[in-house]
């Protein structure tokens, strides 16, 4: 083997090594990208929150159709009325996810809770109950769905086993493993807190007006009246309160999501 030979094979394995040095250079992953990448606490309860509201849309379908049927209780003092503007709202959503193709789930769920409120409705009238009765009968069913759900979410939060939690758990492959780190619990705790307030605040206003009016200990109409006000100047206002400050609490932190450890 020649001189230049030998040279050309010595110098090969360095242009090589040079080459790759380069290469992994290139493609060297910075802190920041590192932790752009790393998947949070923070960004999964966002998207599991956008994904159960479903944004300003969703939340627009599912709130109105309620804001329809006090609107009209109260200026015409009509339970026909008032259901049929409800449920007019509702079909047009309905009709517009089906024309779009998209997801109906939301305002689904505007039509069962109006289908909830009209069976009750039907109850009342059935026992004889006036028209005022019944559109008081028509709040029932949201003050106690709300008041179950928020009682859960308060024993799950003194339990140190908050709601939120499991929303978390579902996206990082174990449904407990986020249990085990004290920072991701209290996180979720306080979440889980906020996301309950409103919904506990309306409960604690409206229980006490709604048996005042059932009892006769206030008159129906004044407590409809209350009722449909409370619900719509004061639920909406704190409900985005309430995601307000979840969302300010999400924006200051960087919880890495704990992934399971492998066998």
């Amino acid at each position: 083997m020649s001189d230049g030979d030998e040279r050309g094979t010595s110098e090969r394995p360095s242009e090589q090594t040079a080459a790759v040095s380069e290469h992994h250079a290139e493609h060297e992953v910075t802190p920041q990208e590192h932790e752009a990448n790393v998947e949070t606490v923070e960004a999964v309860v966002r998207r599991q929150m956008a994904k159960s509201l479903g944004g300003r849309r969703g939340m627009l379908e599912a709130g109105l159709p309620g804001i329809a049927f006090t609107l009209v209780w109260l200026i015409l003092q009509n339970l026909q009325a008032s259901l049929i503007a409800g449920c007019a709202v509702a079909a047009v959503a309905l009709a517009l996810r089906l024309v779009q193709r998209s997801t109906v789930q939301y305002v689904a769920n505007a039509i069962v809770g109006i289908a909830i409120g009209w069976g009750v409705v039907h109850i009342a009238r059935g026992m004889g109950g006036s028209q005022q009765d019944q559109a008081l009968a028509f709040f029932l069913p949201g003050i106690i769905i709300t008041g179950v759900y928020t009682l859960a979410m308060i024993v799950s939060c003194l339990a140190r086993w908050p709601v939120i939690g499991f929303m978390v758990g579902s996206v990082a492959g174990d449904p407990m493993a986020w249990h085990e780190d004290d920072q991701v619990v209290t996180l979720c705790t306080r979440l889980t807190w906020l996301f309950l307030a409103p919904g506990g605040i309306l409960v604690l206003l409206e229980g006490p007006v709604w048996l005042l009016g059932w009892t006769g200990a206030m008159s129906v109409n004044a407590a409809v009246l209350i009722l449909g006000i409370v619900r719509m100047g004061l639920g909406w206002p704190l409900r985005i309160a309430g995601w307000g400050a979840m969302v300010w609490l999400l924006a200051r932190n960087a919880t890495p999501v704990q992934q399971p450890a492998a066998d």
